[in-house]
């Protein structure tokens, strides 16, 4: 089958008419019936409505109906409400600066008239009688009085009736009320003030009552089974046009989920997917849940309206920072202190349930080269910032949110010396006398609320992780050269990869050089690995390994996070190594000294709390 041929000498440049001009924004604005509810509700929002009411049948492709209470439409600018382009939301140009508004386009309403069949019935406070304006597909007929309450009705049905190729590309009913009850449940949790009533088909799908505080209305929306899992955040730092306040609630790790679907950010009452909010979570998680897994937030950002462009997406889904660093910090340091000033010990789930193997966690059991005392060994691990330290550390950041937590850790002070700390001030862990150790894999002890299992494997590599990280932030790590080099072998992509490793291989103290097109000698490796009796060709060749890998980036701190996990796992003690009394404290107390002790570097849990409710429910107490 041949294209038609086209004669584009003759081609002439023709205006579109005005049903062919919205049905083209349509296919910007109104994807699906979730686009149009998006739309509609915001709308009631702008109107200052204080109880929405939304019935969708057939996952609004047949109907969407959106009633509110707020200040009404008065009848001599219905048509125009229906016009292209016509607005009450902005006038000048300056105002595209400081928009306060969910709307302010002026095309969503105009633009669902050309694809649907639209109904409006207004009401304003004021007035006597309620008028009604019809469009069907782009044909607007006069307003006509009706009967109605103070507020706004819009029904939208037969979407995309006039563009069946548009309707083929919808999903099933299921999945489009779906979408539709994923954007509701956005625009209530970013408007706890405002009622909300969701039928579907009939059916009451989503009830929210008015003037609700925002922790309420989470917890009345994503399940108030969650609230034990739930951390609040909050900053306030709204001092200028640059600064911003922000609420929010953070979930546990143990709660994080397979995607980000989870993680709800509202800028002013607005949605908002942003990658620079993204990011700051991913970072302050890192080290605590699973690769792959995202972090359960509702996060609530307030900032003024000069320093964010909200014009920057047909849907007004992105949005564009004036500054983005400012934003970036802000989200870090209040997650990030948040979870430290949190207990991050997870239940233990139900009994007989497993957690799988993660990468890097392949060799947790065979044998390893012990020092004559782990004791010793285990006393060199990092000791914590005192309290004074991190306090500056966080009046550092808030005084120049621009300064990453690298130039902020690397900064001279001889406080951060391990040998400056007293060891004695480190806290003791509170526990009972007696620490059990099980299979040789497992620590048991007791708290003041249950039973603690620890996974010896991965408290220790946390342990070493901190460790490395604060040796490393000194200066590269101490190296011990060898007699004759291990010769690695790899491919020739992988021996690409050597030039771009080489700073980050240096400050690991690594030394490697390309011998052969497919072979790296490796001349020096780090002493604290070979204490640990850390096979230089094997951890070489996962590292080439990791690297040739699309998503690795060789610079940066994440980078330099990424091997010392590496060599942190491939250092510590492994399930099955059997461990002497004295080293099971020393394990312990360094538990407590070292932050997010909760979680493995890979953010596999290290220790399971079994609570004295969970104990009695077993034994039929409860």
């Amino acid at each position: 089958m041949t294209a038609p041929e086209t004669n584009t000498s003759t081609a002439i440049i023709r205006r579109l008419t005005p049903l062919l001009v919205n049905q083209i924004a349509a296919g910007e604005v109104i994807e699906r019936p979730a686009s149009v509810v998006k739309e509609l509700v915001e709308n009631c929002l702008d109107a200052g409505a204080t109880r929405i009411e939304v019935d969708l049948d057939d996952g609004g492709v047949e109907l969407i109906r959106v009633r509110d209470d707020g200040h009404g439409i008065p009848k001599d600018q219905l048509p125009l409400a229906l016009a292209s382009h016509a607005t009450s939301k902005i006038s000048l140009a300056d105002d595209l600066d400081r928009i306060v508004t969910m709307g302010f386009r002026g095309e969503a309403l105009a633009s669902i008239a050309s694809v649907a069949r639209m109904r409006i019935v207004s009401k304003p406070t004021d007035a006597d009688e309620a008028w009604a304006i019809t469009g069907d597909g782009g044909d607007i007929e006069e307003p006509k009085p009706t009967s109605g309450a103070v507020g706004t009705m819009i029904e939208v049905r037969n979407l995309f009736f006039n563009t069946p190729a548009r309707r083929k590309f919808l999903r099933t009913p299921t999945t489009e009320r779906g979408r539709c009850l994923d954007w509701l449940t956005d625009l209530a949790l970013a408007h706890p003030a405002v009622g909300f009533v969701v039928r579907c088909d009939g059916k009451l799908k989503m009830e929210a009552p008015a003037g609700q505080g925002a922790f309420d209305r989470a917890l009345a929306l994503l399940g108030k089974d969650l609230r034990p899992e739930l951390i609040e955040v909050s900053i306030d730092q709204f001092d200028d046009a640059r600064g911003l306040a922000l609420w929010g609630l953070v979930g546990r790790p143990a709660i994080a989920r397979a995607t980000p679907r989870a993680q709800h950010v509202f800028l002013n009452g607005r949605t908002i997917r942003d990658r620079t909010i993204q990011h700051a979570l991913k970072e302050a998680y890192r080290g605590l849940v699973e690769p792959g897994r995202h972090p359960t937030a509702v996060l609530m950002i307030e900032m003024s309206p000069a320093a964010v462009d909200v014009n920057v997406h047909p849907a007004k889904l992105e949005v564009r920072f004036r500054d983005q660093s400012v934003v970036h910090q802000a989200v870090l340091h209040a997650v990030r202190d948040a979870l430290r000033a949190a207990d991050l010990t997870p239940a233990a789930p139900k009994w007989g349930g497993r957690t799988p193997d993660l990468p890097g966690h392949g060799d947790s059991r065979g044998p390893v080269v012990r020092p004559d005392s782990l004791v010793e060994f285990l006393r060199q691990g990092p000791t914590p910032a005192p309290n004074a330290i991190r306090d500056a550390m966080a009046e550092l950041a808030a005084s120049n949110p621009n300064r990453t937590d690298a130039e902020i850790a690397s900064l001279p002070t001889s406080d951060k010396s391990a040998s400056a700390i007293d060891e004695s001030t480190l806290p003791a862990p509170k526990r009972s006398d007696r620490v059990l150790q099980i299979h040789n894999s497992y620590i048991v002890t007791q708290d003041e609320t249950g039973i603690v299992i620890i996974d010896q494997h991965a408290l220790h590599e946390r342990v070493m992780f901190e460790r490395l990280i604060e040796r490393v932030q000194a200066g590269p790590l101490e190296q011990q050269r060898l007699l004759t080099p291990v010769i690695v072998d790899v491919s020739r992509r992988q021996a690409e990869t050597l030039d771009s490793l080489q700073p980050l291989l240096e400050r690991c103290g690594i030394e490697a050089q390309p011998m052969t097109p497919t072979a790296v000698g490796v001349q020096a490796f780090p002493s604290l690995l070979f204490e640990r009796g850390v096979d230089p060709l094997s951890f070489m060749t996962g590292l080439f390994e990791r690297a040739e890998s699309e998503d690795f980036v060789p610079t940066g701190e994440e980078a330099l996070h990424e091997v010392l996990d590496m060599m942190a796992c491939k250092a510590a003690i492994k399930a099955g190594d059997a461990m002497t009394e004295p080293e099971l404290e020393e394990l312990l107390r360094l538990r407590s000294a070292v932050e997010r002790s909760s979680s493995c570097p890979h953010g596999r849990p290290t220790t399971v709390r079994v609570t004295i409710e969970q104990l009695e429910k077993l034994f039929h107490r409860r």
